[in-house]
């Protein structure tokens, strides 16, 4: 400030309700009449720091999005962008109108809850079991062994279960020889209603320990006395989880709900496309496997029409989170009560 003068962050805390000081009357002339611009002159060198970041978002994440319209036209890549003919709705018909709605819809669905419904509440429930050890050294063991199988990438974890679980030369077929001599064990990566208890569980025993990190970083914050206080009231351990650790993981928890049900429509990609295969491709067609197939794996690449399709699964997940966002700050309300 070349004036000399010393100002202050928030100028207007200074002053009394009804109270117009020339102090206040100084800085509003000097910095004009304009709120938001005499803010940004007195902490110019905050949103300094956001030109870079800002400048990153915009150019790597909103400029990108304008080819999104490739949803609305005939693409053709000798034509660009913006020079391909315009089309509206077409594609959107198309896939509504198409027998593979329903089935990739379906199969995302069904897969996403299943594991969220699985997956969540487990993570809850083993962070509280982790918190309750009380030797350290087995609690850092126990720890880490559950963080490592999240480091294996996906394309060895689903190798290792074609390893395991193949009929001739796995582990289980060699298994079930040795009980049922004779006889030629079932092929579970060929069928389709084995499809999704292979993804999730696998899943969750990839992630589940991974997950936990968060709710344990909510637990050490809890207050020990608490806990003694609690003890001395006489209180079992189960009660003391649920009426002291659980309430301090109702808003982290309600936080990884709504980023979890954002993605109920997100099936992750490459692991679905590994496990699948022409005999269970029924139950494992998701919607990102399909706008592969049609907009990059297929011969006929219609670009277009794959646009149209993830962009309705963009949609569909901005709605679901809002969604969620909107129980969760409803039910958080009264969430006290239950505690």
């Amino acid at each position: 400030m070349a004036s000399g003068r010393r100002f202050s962050i928030l100028p207007w805390k200074s002053l009394k309700k009804g109270d117009f000081s020339v102090r206040a009357t100084d800085q509003m002339s000097e910095y004009g009449g304009n709120t938001l611009w005499r803010r940004v002159c007195q902490r110019w060198q905050l949103y300094l720091f956001l030109v870079i970041p800002l400048a990153w978002v915009l150019i790597f994440c909103y400029y990108p999005m304008l080819g999104v319209q490739i949803a609305f036209k005939d693409f053709l890549p000798r034509e660009g962008i913006w020079g391909s003919k315009w089309e509206g709705l077409v594609h959107f018909q198309t896939f509504f109108g198409s027998f593979f709605f329903g089935r990739t819809v379906g199969n995302t669905i069904r897969i996403s809850l299943y594991s969220l419904c699985v997956s969540f509440p487990l993570a809850i429930i083993m962070a509280l079991m982790i918190n309750l050890i009380v030797n350290n050294r087995f609690k850092k063991a126990v720890q880490t062994i559950s963080y490592m199988p999240h480091f294996i990438s996906t394309v060895v974890l689903v190798g290792m279960l074609n390893q395991i679980l193949n009929p001739v030369t796995g582990i289980y077929g060699n298994i079930y020889r040795l009980f049922r001599p004779g006889e030629y064990p079932i092929d579970i990566l060929s069928r389709g209603a084995a499809f999704d208890h292979l993804y999730v569980w696998s899943g969750v025993w990839q992630n589940l320990g991974w997950n936990t990190i968060i709710y344990l970083a909510a637990l050490s914050g809890v207050d020990p006395t608490l806990h003694e206080a609690a003890q001395v009231d006489g209180a079992t351990r189960l009660k003391r989880v649920w009426h002291v650790d659980l309430p301090v993981l109702l808003p982290t928890a309600s936080i990884m709900l709504i980023m979890n049900a954002g993605s109920i429509m997100s099936v992750g990609f490459e692991k679905v496309y590994l496990m699948q295969n022409s005999v269970n491709s029924v139950y494992s067609e998701v919607i990102s496997t399909y706008v592969y197939k049609t907009g990059l794996g297929g011969t006929t690449n219609q670009m277009s029409y794959a646009a149209a399709v993830g962009l309705f699964n963009n949609v569909i997940n901005g709605v679901l989170l809002l969604a969620v966002n909107f129980v969760s700050n409803r039910l958080s309300n009264g969430a006290n009560s239950l505690f």
